[in-house]
């Protein structure tokens, strides 16, 4: 059944069952055809049927979060208690220092090779053949990595940006991060050498240490020796990532757009995020006042835990391969 079509059907209560589309089997032969055993931590709030029933009706909005790339080898910000592991950098501190770009851009240098190299995991390529189907529609995605683009995944709205690119405070000259790391190298000769033997003497890999953002840890000496990059246009220092710094807002048009696709969905289904910050957790508020139901699967506690139809603490990866068995998803 096409998305379109179940989203005019949406109901504004979850009662825990949906219209099977064309091909699904019913509740019962649903658990029967599931050949494994999914592995759920907790479940607060309902069962994995409750969530294959959910789904297969189709017309679901998903809101990712850091949890989804953890298995990619990205961390989250924070762990299992909600609290931050590290404290990014506010926007304030990278627009108002030449000092705290300088820092910003000699650990992204070194922590974006490995943030670029990861791969998409299991759930992004689960939610890719989710949309191909039909079940899941647009997705919107708190993460800046490009995993669900590059599992093949059509209409993401990208919440904060996406690390791939960078913006000139300045001018608003707009590069690749690509390009950009390229005139780093050139511009930094033996920085890496440097840091990998730094990073030796202390017993440390470097790869252990990257953050969400795709920085990094880096000794105070080390960054003194950076020269940061400069925009080609204009020649100032401020060239920042095309990210949502903490201390900064999500563009008006696109919080609207996500506002327009959760009042206009079936369901929100919310993956791999805390929604501790209010860019996402909003969106789970607007569908909860709409009478959107809302599922979240995560592995700790969410902000938004009051406001879902559906809430299983369960591992991200193992979840998406069942729903899919579930639903007889083609790969």
């Amino acid at each position: 059944m096409p998305v379109a079509d179940v989203m005019v059907r949406r109901t504004r209560t979850y009662a825990g069952t949906v219209t099977q589309p064309p091909g699904i089997p019913a509740r019962g032969a649903t658990r029967l055809a599931t050949s494994r055993t999914l592995p759920l931590e907790v479940s607060d709030l309902g069962t994995f049927d409750d969530l294959v029933d959910l789904v297969s009706g189709g017309g679901v909005v998903v809101l990712s979060g850091a949890g989804l790339s953890t298995e990619s080898g990205i961390p989250d910000y924070r762990g299992p208690d909600g609290t931050r592991r590290v404290e990014p950098m506010t926007y304030g501190e990278f627009a108002g220092s030449s000092e705290a770009r300088r820092r910003y851009w000699a650990r992204s240098y070194i922590g974006w090779q490995r943030f670029n190299a990861a791969a998409p995991n299991t759930g992004h390529r689960r939610v890719t053949q989710l949309q191909r189907a039909g079940f899941v529609g647009p997705v919107i995605t708190q993460n800046v990595d490009g995993l669900h683009q590059a599992a093949g995944a059509r209409d993401v709205i990208e919440l904060h940006g996406s690390l791939d690119r960078a913006v000139c405070l300045t001018c608003g000259e707009v590069t690749s991060r690509i390009g950009l790391h390229e005139r780093m190298t050139q511009g930094n000769p033996g920085f890496m050498d440097r840091f990998a033997a730094a990073a030796e003497a202390v017993g440390s890999q470097w790869g252990e240490q990257v953050r969400p953002d795709g920085d990094i840890v880096l000794a105070d000496d080390l960054v003194e020796t950076f020269h940061p990059p400069r925009c080609l246009v204009c020649g100032h220092d401020t060239v920042k990532p095309d990210v949502v710094f903490f201390g900064e807002s999500v563009p008006r048009e696109v919080v609207e757009r996500c506002f327009s696709l959760v009042e206009q969905a079936r369901a929100l289904l919310v993956l791999g995020s805390s929604l501790a910050v209010m860019s996402g957790y909003r969106f789970v508020r607007r569908a909860h006042r709409e009478g959107v139901p809302v599922a979240i699967v995560t592995r700790s506690a969410t902000r938004g835990d009051a406001e879902a139809s559906l809430r299983l603490h369960a591992p991200l990866g193992d979840t998406l391969d069942a729903l899919v068995e579930a639903l007889h998803v083609e790969p």
